[in-house]
């Protein structure tokens, strides 16, 4: 049992409240998962320079991170501190350099996410107390998603908790269960993929992935995974463009969508949604089993 939420805006006039929206979608969603949280928001980026986001344990010093990176690399690059978390912004071509450094300097860190545009929080503890640690509320931007977690595949941890992210500007919530998420994992260690966790949410975002490595588009890749992965689930993906939603053929997972002509919000339930602006005249509607939801951008 978890909460997932999603909102995207299409009225520019919304982006800055993005942070404060998705903090009272997600602290809603509480019931449904009290153990962590996490959420990703994709805001500013720019062209040629990749965003990441680095997670330490408590009491990280990020400044100092900053001086002895560049003792090593050259360059003083400022790491932006977010409670635990980091965000730093290199320009892409020195990005690989710079991150070996960063993990040599500090092998306790990890890269939580990378991108342009997707920064990616998370962390054990109620969903309003993440939220406000990371300052959701002041963050900006064009979508984003964000879960609550009750542990079920694995341990109540960091690690454990959600969005997982394996590609550029790319992460996935889960709500549900795969059955057959240990044989997946095995299928692609074999062709390289590395895991940090049990979770069997990770593994489907790893399979996202590859998938969409192999050349598959987002869409294909989530109707490869209704014949590839077995099990009750709702994902919602987030990508640099947008955001999508997929519930399995059974759909017995609670999920509901609403959208106007400012926003397209989903909820597990839809008291998620009740604080949105105008939700009243929203169209509100389950998602159908199987089927592909896309909002992006430029669609």
């Amino acid at each position: 049992m978890c909460g997932i939420v999603g909102l995207f805006l299409k009225d520019k006039a919304l982006e800055p409240e993005l942070g404060s929206m998705l903090s009272r979608m997600l602290e809603v969603m509480t019931g449904r998962g009290p153990d962590s949280a996490g959420f990703a928001v994709y805001g500013d980026g720019r062209e040629g320079f990749i965003k990441a986001t680095l997670r330490g344990p408590a009491g990280t010093d990020f400044e100092k991170l900053s001086h002895n990176l560049a003792t090593t690399v050259g360059e003083f690059i400022p790491i932006v501190a977010r409670d635990t978390h980091g965000v730093i912004v290199v320009s892409a071509d020195r990005w690989p350099a710079i991150r070996a450094a960063i993990l040599q300097i500090a092998p306790e860190l990890t890269v939580v996410g990378e991108g342009h545009r997707m920064e990616l929080y998370k962390e054990v503890g109620l969903p309003a107390d993440v939220a406000r640690r990371f300052g959701l509320d002041s963050m900006a931007g064009t979508h984003g998603i964000g879960h609550t977690r009750m542990a079920t595949e694995s341990a109540v941890t960091t690690n454990g908790a959600h969005p997982f992210s394996t590609g550029i500007d790319q992460c996935l919530v889960h709500n549900g269960s795969l059955s057959n998420h240990n044989a997946v994992r095995r299928e692609l260690k074999r062709d390289g993929v590395t895991f940090e966790t049990d979770n069997d949410s990770e593994v489907a975002a790893a399979y996202l992935t590859h998938c969409m490595k192999h050349g598959d588009s987002l869409a294909r890749s989530l109707e490869r995974s209704l014949d590839d992965l077995d099990g009750f689930y709702t994902f919602v993906v987030g990508t640099r463009d947008g955001f999508g939603v997929l519930r399995d053929p059974i759909a017995c997972k609670p999920a509901v969508l609403a959208e106007t002509d400012r926003y397209v919000a989903f909820g597990s339930e839809y008291r998620a949604l009740v604080d949105l602006p105008d939700i009243g005249a929203a169209r509100v509607w389950e998602p159908e089993p199987s089927k592909v939801y896309f909002w992006g951008l430029n669609s």
